[in-house]
């Protein structure tokens, strides 16, 4: 008798674990959804120049682009960002409704969506672009970041 309550006992404080652990993840995945929407919005609103608080700031870092890599750590995409804000200096960004998110620790997730976006350069022209981004996220001081970042734009 004492040993079959035990095991009941042991199963729903394993089936709790199991809630809370969910839950956590669930939270920890919502966090990450909107910082990929917070990202659009502020670049939408601000233009290249808010992707300076959207990567990370550490040897790192670093973003291809079609197969090349554009930014080989944040020191190049500090400055690349800097001549980007004179060349583009509006960009409309939208990331698609098929966002996926797959926390792999607290602290890193994987994100990947479809994207379209609007870039305005200097004299006004629009260049249309979309495709698939896909990066990792890291949680830095209660702050997600991009830690490694990938665009595939449709030819």
């Amino acid at each position: 008798m004492l040993g079959a309550a035990l095991a009941l006992a042991m199963t729903a404080c394993g089936q709790h674990a199991r809630n809370q652990a969910a839950a956590q993840r669930a939270a920890e995945e919502d966090a990450v959804r909107s910082f990929v929407r917070t990202v659009a919005a502020d670049v939408s609103r601000e233009g290249p120049a808010a992707w300076q608080r959207k990567f990370a700031d550490r040897p790192e870092f670093f973003m291809a682009s079609d197969g090349r890599l554009v930014f080989a750590d944040a020191a190049a995409a500090a400055r690349g960002i800097a001549e980007l804000t004179h060349a583009l200096p509006k960009i409309e960004l939208h990331f698609g409704d098929d966002l996926r998110v797959d926390v792999l620790t607290p602290e890193l997730a994987v994100v990947g969506s479809s994207y379209a976006e609007v870039q305005t350069d200097e004299r006004g022209q629009q260049r249309t672009d979309s495709g698939y981004f896909t990066a990792v996220a890291e949680r830095q001081q209660g702050h997600w970041r991009f830690r490694d970042a990938h665009w595939s734009s449709h030819p």
